[in-house]
């Protein structure tokens, strides 16, 4: 058993050395050890150590303020390896200022290459990233210049006659996880938390490395009080706990709530399909004509964005939920999605499974539809959606999750930066062009790689207000366009690249542009019947 230590956040910040690695584990603001990431950044701010840190992060921590954005300063962190950084603006500026080496890696895989080094491997193997920018045949993973000349953590290897892609170990010294209640002997809960993430991967990778476990913890109990059931952590892995005096600001549920048990510990509520209206403005119409993608029975994903935004509430406003299981990439199944800096987090969810394990599923069977967010689409069928100008907002489970998907709905509008549209009388208009063109000639960073899609055999779309393309061999196919909208002003005028225009192109439902009800349910119902199932 190891020799637990009942301390403050401030003495381990003074215990981390300099150049160590830090693990830390989170999503948002949901799991983030706030009173531990503010001690080590106040201790850096104060005496100028600890300095020359790695920090590994598998999921976005922030919610553009608090969270890993303590440790956002030149410095204190040498080496970044991550999987996103949306909703940490000063890593991002970091980043693209060469202010720190950094690395990414797909979200899920990050969750399997912890348990990876945990059962004593020297790393990871996989084919998630294959043919994307993690493909060191491309960047590596490698997110800016400073990165170009550091050491490879990414190697393409061939096992069998097939090509994977090798993830090297990284030996780590300290992990700063977080959990509800310890009790005296050290066991460790989080009934309280709206996700269970990958908590015991990480203690265990750090354990291999014979680091330094900490836990943040909102309360003490006696031992034995806890139901063993319920414990994520046995003592016997922890080596400081360390209580938060003000849980409302630092052991926050997740960035909007302090704690609502609906997001942890309840079950079904009868307001579940109690959606609240919400305006009929670009984002929704794209998410009303994307659910049509949906099919009896599916399990599906929403990304980040319009999709978790938008589509999973409007299944539920029009009680096709029932047809369709939403999930999302923390483990989440089920419930009212949560968006903005609460991704990740449902309502009254049906379960909440570890994260590997939800990447297990979206990596090995893959889901039958995904929803996701893009930035840019080109001519060779490639999207991309982790590095646009300058910034690198990072992978997150995007290539985890679109890669071996049956059919990929990319949602998001035809142009960037300040696009504006009129919704009226069950079409579109254009009021105002966004300044930057989505779909281009060659993508800046290539996240979904659309030639192997097409050599998998998956169904890939992309849904705008104002068109619908699907990918095949010939290229990007203009399958339906808007009512109200220009075909040549509106769309062609407005890629860089001609798309397949065939005889069967057709007119988007009117009702989309409306603010009737799709009757999505009965939809999914009678294509049920229809398919014998």
């Amino acid at each position: 058993m190891t020799q637990l230590k009942w301390t403050t956040a401030s003495t381990v910040a003074l215990g981390i050395k300099d150049d160590a690695t830090i693990l830390t584990v989170g999503m948002t603001l949901s799991g983030a050890s706030e009173t531990i990431l503010e001690a080590i950044e106040s201790r850096f701010l104060d005496t100028g150590h600890p300095q020359n840190l790695t920090l590994v992060h598998a999921s976005g921590q922030s919610n553009r303020q608090v969270g890993i954005q303590h440790l956002a300063h030149s410095g204190l962190v040498r080496r970044i390896i991550g999987s996103h950084w949306g909703l940490a603006p000063r890593w991002m500026e970091m980043i693209a200022t060469n202010q720190v080496e950094a690395y990414c890696l797909p979200q899920g895989q990050m969750t399997h290459w912890m348990r990876s080094m945990a059962s004593g491997l020297s790393g990871h193997l996989t084919q998630i990233g294959l043919g994307t920018f993690i493909d060191p045949r491309q960047d590596g993973g490698k997110m800016n210049e400073r990165t170009k000349s550091a050491p490879d953590l990414i190697h393409v290897v061939n096992v069998q006659g097939v090509e994977y892609l090798w993830i090297d170990a990284v030996a780590i010294d300290w992990v700063v996880v977080r959990g509800t209640r310890a009790d005296t002997g050290g066991n460790i809960t989080a009934e309280e938390e709206a996700m269970k993430l990958e908590i015991l991967p990480a203690v265990f990778a750090t354990r291999r490395f014979s680091g330094h476990v900490v836990a943040q913890v909102k309360e003490v109990v006696p031992r034995g009080t806890l139901n063993p059931r319920q414990v994520e952590i046995p003592g016997a892995h922890i080596h400081y706990i360390v209580q938060s005096q003000n849980p409302e600001r630092d052991h926050r549920q997740t960035s909007s709530w302090t704690y609502d048990p609906t997001y942890s510990s309840e079950g079904w509520h009868p307001s579940l399909k109690e959606t609240p209206d919400t305006p009929l403005d670009v984002r929704r119409v794209i998410g009303r004509r994307a659910v049509w993608e949906l099919t009896p029975g599916a399990i599906v994903n929403m990304g980040t964005g319009i999709p978790n935004d938008v589509i999973g509430p409007e299944v539920l406003r029009e009680g096709a939920d029932d047809w369709v299981t939403l999930t999302v990439e923390s483990g989440v199944y089920g419930g009212r999605p949560i968006g903005g800096v609460d991704f990740g987090i449902a309502q009254y969810p049906d379960a909440l499974i570890e994260h590997p394990y939800q990447f297990d599923f979206y990596n090995g069977h893959g889901v039958d539809v995904t929803f996701m967010g893009f930035g840019e689409a080109d001519a060779h069928g490639n999207v991309n959606a982790t590095k646009l100008g300058r910034l690198a907002t990072g992978a997150g489970g995007f290539i985890d999750i679109t890669q071996p998907a049956r059919t990929v709905v990319f949602c998001g509008t035809f142009t960037a930066q300040g696009v504006e549209v009129e919704i009226k009388d069950r079409a579109v208009s254009v009021v105002k062009e966004g300044r930057v063109a989505k779909w281009v000639r060659q993508v800046q960073q290539i996240s979904f790689n659309g030639a192997h899609a097409l050599e998998r055999g998956q169904r890939v779309l992309v849904v705008t207000e104002r068109a619908v393309f699907r990918l095949t061999e010939t290229g990007w196919e203009l399958q339906e366009i808007a009512p109200g909208i220009d075909l040549k002003r509106d769309v062609l005028e407005q890629m860089e690249f001609a798309p397949v225009i065939t005889d069967s192109m057709h007119e988007m439902d009117p009702i989309i542009f409306s603010e009737e009800k799709l009757h999505l349910a009965e939809y999914l119902r009678k294509l049920s019947e229809s398919e014998g199932r």
